[in-house]
Parts: C-alpha cells; sequence; structure tokens
C-alpha cells in the first residue's frame, strides 16, 4: 500500500479521504469522539500539506434513506473543535450541495460530506450500481486516501470501488491498524493470550479457529461464554445459548486440549433475573459458580475469582488482543469483569491491543485512557475479520488487487 507521502505534492489538489465517524450518540451528542480523533493526524497531514481535503463518512443504519437522526452534523461539530477550524458539512452526498462545498474549498480547508449511507447504491451488492456512485465520488477528488479501517471489510462504493478510479494510499491510521494486525498474526511474542467476551458465539467461531494456530490460552467471556460451559456439560439456566453452537465448542475445548493449549472459562458468574441495557438497570446481582446457575437465572458478567484467574493469565503474557466485554458492561454493577480485565491488559508489560468497537468503548466509559493500552483499534470487525484470515476488500484495493 501506498502511504499519502507517496501521492506527491498535494497542494492545491482535492483530497478524497474515507473515514469511519461512526460515533455513538445519545441523541445529538458524541459519547465517545475515539474514532474522529484517531483520524485527526492524517488530516492534519494534508491540511498542513495545503490539500483540499474532502472527507466521506457514514454513521449508523440509514438503509440508504435520508434519516436526519443518521446526520454528521455532531460530527462535523466536533472534528472542527479538536482541529480548531470550521469543518463544513456538505447538505448532500454527491449532489448540487456537495459539488458547490468542494469547488469553493480554499487550499487546507476541509469539508465533510453528508452520510454516504444515505445513497442507495453505497452498500449495494450489484457492483454496477457502486461503480455508478463512486464515479460521482470520484469527480470531487484528485486523489483518494483510505483511512477509515472500521470500513475496510465491507466492499462499499465509498471503501472499495473509489479507490479503483483515483490515484490511492492508506492514510496513517490505516497503515497503523494493520503494522499491529500483522503483529499479531505473524510475529506475535508468546505466552500469546486472546481474550474474547460479546453476546454471540458465532460471531468469533472463525477467529477462535485461526487463532488456535498462534496463541497459547483463549480466554472466554461475555454472553459467548455460556454456550461453551453448556459444551461443558454445565446447566446455565436463562443465559444467552447458541443451541447450534455447543458440539463446535466442545470441540474447540477438546482441540485445545489437544494441541497443549487452553482456553479459560469463567469460573463464576454475576447473575440476573433481568436487566434493562437502554435504562441501565438490572435486577440484584448474586454470584454463583459457573456450574451453578439457577434455572431462572442468567449469567450476565463473570464473577471475582473469573477475574482473579483472567487477569493472572494476562499479567504472564508477553501479547495480548481482547475483543468483546465480559457481561453487560453498560450496566455500572456487570461492568466489573469488563472493568478487571481492562485493569489487567492497562498494568501489563506486555503488547496490548483492543480489537475496537464495544470493547473500546467499553474502556472509555470505564475511565481508561488510551495511553494505557499498546493500541486501541478503530475496527472491531475488520479486525476480527483480518485475525480470520479473510481478505478484506478495502485493503485489497489499496494493494492493486481488484
Amino acid at each position: 500500500m501506498k502511504s499519502v507521502s507517496d501521492l506527491g505534492d498535494l497542494r492545491g489538489k482535492r483530497v478524497l479521504i474515507r473515514c469511519d465517524f461512526n460515533v455513538p450518540l445519545d441523541g445529538t451528542t458524541i459519547t465517545d469522539d475515539g474514532r474522529i480523533r484517531a483520524a485527526l493526524p492524517t488530516l492534519t497531514q494534508l491540511r498542513d500539506a495545503g490539500a483540499k481535503v474532502v472527507v466521506m463518512a457514514h454513521l449508523g443504519r440509514p438503509k440508504g434513506k435520508v434519516d436526519p437522526t443518521y446526520s454528521l452534523a455532531p460530527a462535523a461539530a466536533r472534528l472542527g473543535e479538536l482541529l480548531g477550524t470550521e469543518v463544513k458539512l456538505a447538505g448532500d452526498v454527491v449532489g448540487a450541495g456537495a459539488q458547490a462545498l468542494v469547488a469553493g474549498l480554499a487550499d487546507g480547508e476541509i469539508a465533510l460530506l453528508e452520510n454516504v449511507r444515505y445513497e442507495p447504491a453505497e452498500e449495494s451488492k450489484v457492483d454496477a450500481e457502486r461503480e455508478e456512485l463512486a464515479a460521482k465520488y470520484a469527480a470531487l477528488g484528485d486523489v483518494f486516501v483510505s483511512d477509515g479501517f472500521g470500513v475496510v471489510h465491507r466492499k462499499q462504493a465509498s471503501v472499495y470501488d473509489v479507490a479503483k478510479l483515483l490515484p490511492n494510499a492508506a492514510g496513517s491510521l490505516v497503515a497503523k491498524e494493520v503494522d499491529v494486525l500483522k503483529r499479531l498474526t505473524e510475529h506475535a511474542a508468546h505466552p500469546y493470550v486472546v481474550v474474547l467476551g460479546g453476546a454471540k458465539v458465532a460471531d468469533k467461531l472463525a477467529v477462535i479457529d485461526n487463532l488456535l494456530k498462534v496463541a497459547d490460552t483463549l480466554i472466554i467471556g461475555g454472553g459467548m461464554a455460556y454456550t461453551f460451559l453448556k459444551g461443558k456439560g454445565y446447566e446455565i439456566g436463562a443465559s444467552l445459548l447458541d443451541a447450534e453452537k455447543i458440539d463446535t465448542c466442545a470441540g474447540y475445548l477438546e482441540q485445545a486440549t489437544a494441541a497443549g493449549k487452553q482456553i479459560l472459562l469463567p469460573v463464576d458468574v454475576r447473575v440476573v433475573e433481568d436487566f434493562d441495557i437502554k435504562a441501565r438497570t438490572s435486577t440484584p446481582v448474586t454470584i454463583v459458580d459457573a456450574d451453578a446457575i439457577p434455572a431462572d437465572q442468567e449469567g450476565a458478567d463473570i464473577g471475582p475469582a473469573s477475574e482473579a484467574l483472567f487477569a493472572e493469565a494476562i499479567l504472564g503474557a508477553a501479547t495480548i488482543f481482547w475483543n468483546g466485554p465480559m457481561g453487560v458492561a453498560e450496566i455500572a454493577e456487570l461492568a466489573e469483569g469488563t472493568d478487571a480485565v481492562a485493569k489487567a491488559l492497562a498494568a501489563s508489560e506486555g503488547f496490548s491491543v483492543v480489537g475496537g468497537g464495544d470493547s473500546a468503548a467499553a474502556v472509555r466509559n470505564l475511565g481508561f485512557a488510551d495511553s494505557q493500552f499498546g493500541h486501541i483499534s478503530t475496527g472491531g470487525g475488520a479486525s476480527l475479520e483480518y485475525l480470520e484470515g479473510k481478505v478484506l476488500p478495502g485493503l485489497a484495493v489499496l494493494e492493486g488487487e481488484n
């Protein structure tokens, strides 16, 4: 992949840059601006080079329709605050508003197009539809820079197709993310510990399959742990279960043992009768052994003995990758396991990587600084697909593969 410096003198050139501003919102208030902050180095580099910077990004899932709920206005305002300059927002994506805004840019100015997912063709599975939209994007730029790592696993018009139409390069964020992931997959220092959480075990099976080949220990928490516990023959009460994957999880436990590796599961859990994520409340929390979950209770976080067990493995590792909270981290009483894992990563002398998405939001909401970890990824899904060994379209196109 080429870097921005490989694009030559950018003064006066229109640089179309794909960023990832898919940030969490409370109304119009951004609750975690990590992805916007991550874009600053490349945007500053382009601005200082005298480029006319045209930013493309998305927010949420408006499904090809203009929906004010998903406007990038909050992102434009926050980006302007961080850069100390006005960032104008186009009234549309590729229409008259966008064209006029781009035409009026002075050297070193930055504009943001509206949510690219307002365009029905952005996520189309039909190549010709995406290509037609990509040509409209390309008409707004002279060169293209890919710096939205959170979307490089998507074959979308603003990620993949436009990169084929203009001279392209990877921004510093994408380059850094790829370097980190190569370190995890190709030359990780050992002991290598992978911590996986989150709700759905099915989302992580391919990752488990691939990482069992390179990691020494897999730690399984979150909602996905209960299918593994069921695979051990435990009764899990009303806990989250993927019944179709019980045998698969049991097989992974056997595979790890046969390979001389270990999969650590919770030994105790925090259980509740019910919880409400939106209201951030739950019924009273109790702690039980992992093989003694009452029939009318569900596991909603790992317990203190599990916290100690997981922390011991993390603190003894030379490389740690973590993706997915250990419990319902949006609720304070059920965030203790996630907090304990984050503290262990922060205290580790090894190279620690927080794998984006819910994990990144959780550690920031718990008060941790990005600098306390070796790297916080901006792309949960992209990170996982890379670790699965998949070809990511948004990276392949930068490497000249169509």
